[in-house]
């Protein structure tokens, strides 16, 4: 337990509640210990059989990393900005690997860092409050955390199209993505986490099990044909599956109507580097592993800090708040195509990498 983590076995489940709720329960290094503290304490525990990770406050599961720590550590040459991300990869690739039952009570905001501690989860439950997206780009990175790794196993090219804007998308859309599995009305998903509290369980299957009563009723309230999604799927197919990150600006940029009008807008709000870097990265990710990935995305990062435009854009959205990045690119069609591929070249040997045990 820290502060902001409180662990809790009660009738064989392990409860993890992130209770940084005046941050929307965004991680610190601290929180990503903790977690993973409590993880590994309860993988080989007899009186745990499931996990079931939620957030507190009301408002968000996790709105993601802590990007004023991001900026600040980035300043002060703190070494453990590195750390950060080498052990918040490892506690994503322990949740997507865990052989007990690990449910994801996803309501709110949820968002980035929020998506890697929910994205490997056995059952990912969304609600009428679910607010998701992958808004990286937005500050200068690119979608971690597994993102390139999830984000490329959506259908056709909407991972693209949610790793470049950042769009935020709700819970009929989660669904259609194949990034949520089953929906609770907000005040529902009460009832179940205060009624799983009441009950005792033997085996992980029968938490999933006694669940599933509960998001069977509700099946009909939400499903995928709802999605906004659905609808654009075409275009964004078509659009998001260019070659390049020129190509998809030009075809966004030529596309009628208000949807298409308001995401062109977007791209070119976002730092032109990184649409490219993300690009690169959900297009190779597609043929990856989830453990090659993660190493992928920790050599990425190494370098968002020490020659991307990380640092810059989180001082415009969140330090100094003018909304006003200036990119060290100015424009999409500017980005050399070494300087992109530079973001690829790890830092470390592969016997030296810090994940190299992930998946070993």
């Amino acid at each position: 337990m820290t502060d902001f983590v409180t662990t809790e076995v009660q009738g064989g489940i392990g409860y993890l509640t992130l209770n940084r709720p005046q941050a929307l329960n965004a991680l610190s290094l601290e929180m990503i210990r903790a977690m993973t503290r409590a993880l590994q304490a309860w993988a080989n525990a007899p009186e745990v059989v499931a996990v079931v990770v939620a957030g507190a406050g009301g408002k968000a599961f996790c709105a993601g990393g802590d990007i004023r720590y991001f900026h600040k550590a980035s300043h002060e040459g703190d070494p453990l900005l590195d750390q950060f991300f080498v052990e918040e990869y490892a506690l994503n690739f322990l949740i997507h690997r865990y052989a007990k039952p690990y449910i994801a009570l996803m309501d709110g905001v949820v968002m980035g860092g929020g998506m890697g501690i929910s994205q490997g989860a056995r059952l990912r439950i969304v609600t009428d409050r679910t607010k998701m997206a992958m808004p990286e780009t937005n500050i200068g990175l690119f979608p971690d955390v597994g993102g390139g790794w999830f984000l490329a196993r959506t259908p056709g090219s909407i991972g693209e199209y949610l790793g470049l804007t950042g769009t935020v998308i709700h819970a009929a859309d989660a669904l259609y993505a194949g990034l949520a599995d089953a929906y609770l009305p907000g005040k529902v998903l009460a009832e179940v986490a205060s009624d799983l509290r009441a009950r005792t369980f033997d085996h992980g299957q029968a938490v999933l099990d006694h669940i599933a009563t509960f998001t069977q009723q509700h099946r009909e309230a939400c499903v995928p044909a709802q999605s906004q999604l659905a609808g654009l799927s075409a275009q964004i197919d078509r659009i998001f599956g260019g070659d390049t990150m020129v190509d998809i600006l030009a075809a966004i940029s030529d596309a009628p109507g208000d949807w298409a009008a308001h995401t062109a807008a977007m791209l070119r709000s976002r730092s032109p580097l990184m649409l490219h870097v993300s690009l690169e990265q959900i297009r190779r990710a597609r043929t990856m592993s989830l453990d090659d990935e993660l190493r992928m995305e920790l050599d990425m990062m190494h370098y968002v800090f020490r020659k991307g435009d990380g640092v810059e854009g989180i001082r415009a959205l969140a330090i100094d708040k003018d909304h006003r990045p200036r990119w060290q690119d100015a424009r999409i069609d500017e980005v050399s195509r070494d300087k992109v591929l530079s973001f690829f070249d790890s830092p470390w040997r592969a016997e030296d990498h810090p994940l190299a045990g992930l998946g070993k």
